[in-house]
């Protein structure tokens, strides 16, 4: 049997602790899969003496997690401390320099260095892998980088972010508002105090940057992603979804287009009989449209300890079964300095059309102008819909409209043209509506 794998993590928060119990309690297990036992040698911590539920005696430690990526005691370094500049970026440096595979479950780290990290590991001959990093427990990065040799991808999407689909799916499920859902996720330890990097997006989108350099062989582009949150979508939203056969849910989409690639994270209409609108709660899922394979939909725990532990585990475990003189993959499918610089698309026709929610004052011509203006941008209307906005409400009315097929450009001139026109008494909401398998 081989010698056994020297492991050091840094960071021992709930996922870190999860790892170190994964370990032990499935040590058994694991060396029959791998051919070799696993070893927590060392740590690296903020607290030395908190109770993890575990044994850690035995375990050398390291203040600075630096000295730990460097050390003699481990080949392979575990970074689950979090954020993308710090110590989270200068001990994976320091591991991958010094000739350590690194571990990490960091999507923010990887989203701002991870081509630099890519070249460094590629260039020592070392593994750098992120299972974890997008959507927990779900195996899309192995299947990306791995299983679909040959495939060329046109598009990915997916419900990337568990909170933002868990305060969705109460809003439908309950009729709750959106202040009450995400109070409710806060309490439950769905949502962090400060919530913001998840309901406005950003964490679905430095996870779609991702898979994006994966899909396409581009270098990471998160800063240039469209991104909107959910924190303006309204019970009125929820419920003309509904009567309309949608269901809104927030997406992050890749896709190949004339003009470049185009990267988008919002609030998106998808039809109620689709497979992605099936997945509720915390869950996540991630679609893969390719040439030969056809659309490949990957669902599961997005988040949680186990969930992401479970896919810390697993890039260990493939670090455990390889041996020594083994060539390894490139880190993002493609040889980090074969990434081509990523060309960012113009805004394009989106399949589907879109929704548009106006709250217009209740006065004859309003309907007529509303729909001269859609049509002096060229927007071809499915339907539009009037509706009486409440009781409460006498004077206003609300107007429902779904295009066909137009250009984000012409929905924002037309919706302009309306504001400025008057007519409305509330900001106006529009909605994509994406195809989805």
């Amino acid at each position: 049997m081989a010698e056994s794998l020297r492991v050091g993590i840094a960071g021992l928060g709930t996922v870190g602790a999860s790892v170190v119990r994964v370990l032990t309690e499935k040590a058994a297990e694991l060396t029959r899969q791998c051919g070799r036992t696993i070893t927590v040698t060392a740590l690296s911590a903020r607290n030395r003496d908190k109770d993890r539920g575990v044994d850690l005696s035995t375990v050398s430690w390291f203040e600075n997690p630096v000295d730990l990526a460097r050390s003699n005691e481990i080949d392979v370094f575990i970074e689950l401390i979090g954020g993308d500049e710090g110590p989270a970026r200068d001990s994976v440096r320091a591991a991958l320099e010094a000739g350590r595979h690194v571990v990490t479950a960091n999507k923010a780290l990887l989203a701002k260095h991870g081509v630099a990290l890519a070249e460094i590991a590629e260039k020592k001959g070392v593994l750098l892998n992120y299972e974890a990093a997008v959507a927990g427990g779900i195996p899309v990065i192995k299947t990306m980088r791995e299983a679909m040799a040959g495939n060329s991808v046109n598009r990915v999407f997916g419900i990337l972010n568990g909170t933002c689909n868990y305060i969705l799916t109460r809003m439908e499920a309950e009729g709750l508002s959106f202040e009450a859902c995400l109070k409710d996720a806060q309490r439950l330890g769905y949502a962090e105090a400060d919530p913001t990097f998840d309901i406005e997006g950003n964490d679905t989108a430095h996870k779609l940057a991702i898979l994006t350099s994966l899909a396409f062989g581009h270098k990471i582009a998160a800063d240039d992603i469209y991104l909107e949150g959910i924190s303006n979508i309204t019970q009125a939203d929820i419920r003309a979804a509904a009567e309309l056969g949608y269901r809104i849910k927030l997406l992050g989409v890749a896709q190949r287009t004339d003009s470049g690639i185009e990267q988008r994270v919002h609030p998106t209409m998808v039809p109620t009989a689709s497979v992605i609108a099936q997945v509720h709660g915390v869950t996540n899922a991630v679609a893969i449209e390719t040439d030969i394979l056809g659309e490949l939909l990957l669902s599961g725990p997005g988040a949680g300890g186990n969930a992401t532990a479970s896919a810390v585990v697993g890039d260990i475990a493939d670090i455990a079964k390889s041996r020594p003189g083994f060539q390894h993959g490139p880190v993002f499918g493609r040889p980090a300095k074969e990434l081509k610089p990523y060309k960012k698309a113009q805004m394009r026709s989106h399949a589907g059309g879109y929704f548009i929610r106006l709250t217009v004052h209740d006065r004859v011509g309003v309907f007529a102008s509303v729909a001269k203006r859609m049509a002096d941008n060229d927007i071809s209307l499915e339907s539009i819909v009037q509706h009486a906005v409440g009781p409460e409400a006498v004077d206003k009315k609300t107007v429902i409209l779904v295009t066909h097929e137009t250009t984000e450009a012409a929905v924002r001139k037309a919706v302009e043209a309306i504001t400025k026109d008057g007519h409305l008494t509330d900001k106006a909401q529009v909605i994509r509506i994406e195809r989805a398998g």
